[in-house]
């Protein structure tokens, strides 16, 4: 008999993504492991036992205080994972928006000195109090939509000190909000105003000062680049992420996102984790990606706020067999801390279906940011998961306004609106 120490009864369907290759790609990203009128036991922070509900009493039994609520027929879903942020920052853009609407392009506002420049000068001026407290309420935000799992980058500072006290802060705000929380490097996400020119010379300074200091002081899993014209050459970026390789970091490419630059090539010849945006790639970039087994991190919101005539090419992805995941790139671009909204998109704009999509939310992006065994529900794994209050788990991807009754994180609520004990 199992003793649980947190027991959810009255659960319509769960979806337990618990069977099958990680990560999944094709017709694999539409199997779900869903377990319909079932119930789910947690022990020490754990799931303990996932069955059908006609099994529990016979199975599992709740130990001396322990607690048991009431799903109240809705979904469970794992966690979800937040594959790509840009949520350690300070300040805002809102003032972008009249030049976004008049038509300028990210590149145009960036050499005005707006744009991410402006979000350089704001983060190095922010006290790391301020930088803290901004980002863990962003962070808690995203919780309530269901977050359990978020991948955080560096990359607002663009100096080798600076990037570093950005990378230090992040386990601090891991311990504030509770999550699961993956630190990258992105020192290389512009050529910052102080090496105008002269891109090369920076690489340098980050390959000899702060790529070893942040594989001994092991600061980062991932290294990533920002490849495209006016950002990093691939020649550039290959260079940053070998030296990344060599020193045990993962890579990671933000890739052909405004025009075709090489980067996916480059992610796919490197065997880089992932491959991230992707919003002007090829039907050959996407073989590429395919064979050599490079996760594409799709980013739909970020296509709709900066593009909204585009689209992610999540139908074209998964169809080449291409492991698909998902994140918001939560950022002051495009302000999104919600996963539903981001699922919503991929479902209506990237040609997705629901399951593909909870997939690509889920499993596939743990698998993209280092995490293996989380995104998934099944016994020995995080008790990681939201309910929902609706019977299907397909109703992710199909609406808009999904916000989940109840978030835990190992076992413990992060967030709960009304659920029942």
């Amino acid at each position: 008999m199992i003793r649980a120490d947190l027991l959810v009864t009255d659960v319509a369907e769960v979806a337990t993504l618990a069977a099958g290759a990680v990560p999944r790609r094709g017709t694999a990203m539409g199997e779900l492991g869903l377990v319909r009128d079932a119930a789910i036991a947690v022990a020490g922070g754990r799931i303990a036992w996932i069955g059908p509900a006609r099994r529990r009493s016979r199975e599992v039994r709740l130990r001396s205080g322990g607690r048991a609520v009431s799903a109240g027929g809705g979904a469970v879903v794992p966690g979800f994972v937040d594959a790509h942020t840009h949520v350690l920052f300070a300040g805002d853009r809102a003032f972008e928006l009249p030049l976004k609407v008049a038509g300028a392009s990210y590149a145009e506002i960036a050499r005005r000195g707006g744009g991410l420049y402006a979000t350089v000068r704001a983060t190095r001026a922010a006290s790391d109090r301020t930088l803290l407290a901004e980002t863990a309420a962003r962070i808690r935000r995203m919780a309530r939509h269901g977050t359990t799992t978020v991948e955080v980058k560096s990359g607002y500072a663009l100096d080798v000190p600076g990037e570093l006290r950005l990378l230090r802060l992040i386990p601090r705000l891991a311990g504030e909000v509770g999550l699961a929380v993956v630190p990258t490097f992105l020192g290389a996400h512009a050529v910052p105003p102080e090496h105008a020119g002269r891109p090369d010379a920076y690489i340098d300074r980050l390959v000899r000062l702060a790529l070893p200091t942040i594989a001994r002081e092991r600061l980062a899993r991932f290294c990533d680049v920002f490849c495209e014209p006016g950002f990093f050459s691939p020649a550039q970026s290959e260079r940053l992420l070998r030296a990344a390789l060599e020193l045990g970091l993962g890579a990671k490419v933000h890739a052909e996102e405004f025009v075709r630059s090489g980067g996916a090539r480059l992610a796919a010849r490197l065997g880089a984790t992932s491959a991230d945006h992707l919003l002007a790639s090829t039907a050959g970039d996407r073989r590429a990606l395919a064979v050599a087994g490079v996760t594409a991190v799709l980013l739909p919101l970020t296509a709709y706020t900066s593009s909204p005539a585009g689209r992610i090419p999540g139908r074209e992805m998964v169809d080449a067999g291409v492991a698909v995941a998902l994140g918001t790139d939560c950022s002051p671009n495009s302000w999104v801390e919600s996963m539903p909204l981001v699922l919503a998109h991929a479902v209506h704009r990237g040609r997705m279906t629901p399951s593909e999509a909870l997939t690509a939310a889920t499993v596939n992006a743990a698998h993209a940011i280092g995490l293996p065994g989380v995104g998934t529900l099944q016994a020995g794994g995080s008790a990681d998961f939201s309910v929902f209050p609706f019977a299907s788990v397909e109703q992710l991807g199909y609406r808009f306004d999904a916000l989940p009754e109840a978030v835990y994180r190992q076992g413990n609520p992060v967030f709960s609106r009304r659920l029942r004990e």
